[in-house]
């Protein structure tokens, strides 16, 4: 009791210095043997025989669960055999024992976890238990209690094997027939040492023990968080650019629409077919932006339906800089639908001819607004 308390205190003054990670139930089982021998200390509890001058060969399985770095509990059933007639026993099993064990990793509470088992631990056990005889006169039980300490070694490729050199204090707390308390008597213990081997199963942190939680410190997390907050800027950026452009493509549409509702305004040689609407172009560009591609689109359809059709593409620019800049760019907004049309949708180049306009010109030019003066007009001339 003493050595738990100690323990559970040593673990909540231990929380801060190492944080751990969570666990599962099925997380940090252990199997494994031992084998060794006992001994009586004093001489009335084997007749006959002296204190320390016979031992009982003794063998056991154990079964545990750490539920901390320290604290952990373990079944473990042992059986001794006689060796000698003299010691009262009917069988070649002498005594069968089951035990509840608590145990305490003595490194781990008072020099901490560094993440891994150290390769030499001294590991505290104690526990109850319940004896069953095999006695020439009769079967009989007792009540038996033990102590002890693991001297135990790590090792593996993750410390998975656990070999120990275990030393023991065993009583029989009540005796064998009249099951009478015995309070620890010296008169009914026995010493014992064996050795044994545990087998840690792998756990779901991927090892087959306590593994440590990566902390960061103050100044990473505060260089993460300003990471976060220039992304989530970044983000709202993007979000607000692509707003913009939802906004203008919808004004853009609105304009086309009041231009299409407006034939009269615009010169006969730039009228276009209702199906046919214009690309338009940014400021001093020739190149077709994704959001225009779907109007080459229509017009590839157009022309693969209409097998007999032959496109006339007029480009044009807005006044800004000077004519021979505005001329050449008006040429190169047609050669790119044309060309768009020619790799892409694969029309025949001999079915489209293109012509750069310049700036737009004519009657009711001024009314149109600047950005549909950078366009890309379509003629079926067989019409």
């Amino acid at each position: 009791m003493f050595i738990a308390a100690a323990a559970m205190v040593a673990t909540a003054n231990a929380e801060p210095r190492t944080v751990i990670t969570a666990s599962k139930a099925q997380d940090n089982i252990y199997v494994g043997v031992n084998a060794g021998a006992m001994t009586a200390v004093k001489d009335n509890l084997l007749p006959g025989k002296k204190a320390f001058s016979s031992f009982v060969p003794e063998f056991g399985i154990r079964v545990g669960k750490n539920f901390t770095t320290v604290l952990g509990v373990a079944v473990e059933g042992t059986a001794t055999f006689s060796t000698n007639r003299s010691y009262n026993s009917k069988t070649f099993i002498q005594t069968v024992d089951a035990y509840g064990l608590a145990t305490a990793n003595l490194m781990n509470l008072f020099a901490g976890y560094k993440g891994q088992p150290r390769a030499f631990e001294i590991i505290a056990i104690g526990g109850l238990g319940h004896q069953w005889a095999f006695g020439r006169g009769g079967n009989s039980s007792s009540i038996v209690s033990k102590v002890g300490a693991d001297f135990a070694y790590n090792f593996g490729s993750d410390k998975q094997w656990q070999v120990y050199l275990e030393p023991t204090m065993n009583w029989y707390l009540t005796s064998h027939n009249e099951q009478d308390i015995q309070q620890y008597n010296i008169n009914k213990s026995l010493v014992g040492l064996k050795a044994g081997v545990n087998y840690k199963f792998k756990t779901s942190n991927g090892t087959h023990n306590f593994a440590v939680e990566q902390l960061r410190d103050q100044a990473e997390i505060d260089a993460l968080n300003a990471k976060i907050n220039a992304a989530r800027a970044e983000a709202d950026a993007a979000k607000a650019a692509a707003a913009s452009k939802d906004a203008q493509i919808a004004q853009l549409k609105k304009a086309l629409a009041d231009c299409e509702a407006k034939p009269a305004v615009v010169k006969k040689e730039t009228k276009t077919e209702a199906y046919m609407p214009p690309v338009v172009y940014q400021v001093g560009k020739s190149v077709i932006d994704k959001n225009q591609q779907q109007t080459v689109d229509l017009i590839a359809k157009y022309m693969k339906k209409n097998k007999d059709a032959k496109l006339e593409i007029s480009g044009y620019a807005s006044p800004e800089g000077d004519a021979a800049k505005n001329q050449a760019l008006s040429e190169a907004r047609a050669n790119a639908v044309k060309t768009m049309l020619v790799n892409k949708y694969k029309i025949s180049a001999d079915r489209i001819t293109t012509v750069g306009k310049g700036v737009m010109v004519g009657e009711g030019a001024d009314d149109i607004e600047p950005e549909f003066k950078r366009i890309a007009l379509f003629k079926d001339l067989s019409k």
